[in-house]
């Protein structure tokens, strides 16, 4: 019998969330095709991996059975093929995805001392929006993405789903548009700010989403959302035309190049932890580790160079610091 890859990548996904519709959020694909896929994979198995519901869609026994050798099975097809094209003489590919706030961070330098350590190897890197680089880590299209997260303790992000090697600390900034009444002030009180509509992720961006409203630092007060955006383009827009003020990394504010807004260090905000992920059910290769330490030789985050540690596996469970 011969299984699709994807079909097992999305009944893992559905496995994962419960529900169809955050799932297809996270693979970046249409519901009905999600759908489509888990029915497909229900008929060659000959079995029922769902029971259906109005609250979701709760595994069966077969579909526990199943859940618990899947990730085995597409780390195995994904060393597989390396392995293959490297006995083909093909240059093995290490898919290392960003978002825009931190792809900066990465440069010529982080690139030949990952190929110090991997000869034979290539990084190629894909910029991804602010909340849709997970979907591309849960697919299988990229082996690590570099991303901001609150900065818990250990080895993986709050929600479990991610591991985690941290790179360094970044302050957390209000973004306001120059006409605000605050944009004069130097520093701002996370405080004064909490009436303000936020420029936010997506709800598909799930934890990233509360990180970049401030919802920490909120009291349990709720976030007025003044407009959702779906790209770094659209969130800098938003704010300058008014939408909503926005938070992002103090690094940003030197990229951003536009001078009708402005970046403002904020007091009773805590910082951002920059760090590279992968699944949590699916450990790194050693590609993934040389890449890992290569940045941790080279990338300044928040202004301080992080010294070059041991293994990844140590690494990510000392937090961020």
């Amino acid at each position: 019998m011969d299984i699709d890859t994807r079909l097992l990548r999305a009944f893992a996904a559905v496995v994962d969330e419960g529900q169809l519709t955050a799932a297809a959020s996270r693979l970046g694909v249409a519901q009905p095709t999600l759908t489509k896929r888990i029915r497909l994979l229900e008929e060659q198995l000959e079995v029922r991996l769902f029971e259906r519901s109005r609250t979701g869609m709760a595994p069966t026994a077969a579909a526990r059975e199943l859940a618990a050798r899947v990730p085995a099975l597409l780390s195995g097809w994904a060393a597989a093929l390396e392995a293959t094209r490297a006995a083909a003489g093909r240059a093995a590919v290490l898919h290392v995805g960003f978002e825009s706030g931190t792809i900066h961070l990465v440069g010529l330098a982080t690139v030949e001392a990952f190929t110090r350590r991997m000869p034979g190897w290539q990084v190629r890197l894909r910029q991804f929006n602010g909340f849709d680089s997970g979907a591309a880590l849960d697919a299988g299209e990229i082996d690590l993405a570099l991303w901001h997260a609150p900065p818990e303790e250990g080895g993986t992000t709050p929600d479990g789903r991610y591991g985690c090697a941290p790179l360094g600390l970044d302050e957390r900034w209000a973004v306001l548009p120059t006409g605000h009444p605050l944009a004069g002030r130097a520093e701002l009180e996370m405080a004064e700010l909490l009436d303000e509509a936020v420029v936010a992720l997506p709800a598909a961006a799930g934890l990233r989403q509360d990180h970049w409203v401030g919802a920490d630092a909120r009291g349990g007060r709720p976030v007025r959302i003044g407009a959702v955006v779906h790209s770094p383009d659209e969130w800098l827009a938003a704010v300058a035309c008014g939408q909503g003020i926005g938070f992002a990394p103090a690094s940003v504010g030197a990229l951003a190049g536009r001078p009708d807004v402005v970046f403002r260090p904020v007091r009773g905000l805590g910082p951002s932890r920059a760090g590279l992920h992968w699944r949590a059910d699916r450990p790194p290769a050693p590609a993934a580790e040389a890449f890992v330490l290569s940045c941790r030789e080279t990338v300044a985050v928040g202004g301080r160079m992080r010294p070059p540690t041991g293994a990844v596996a140590q690494t990510a469970s000392n937090g961020a610091g």
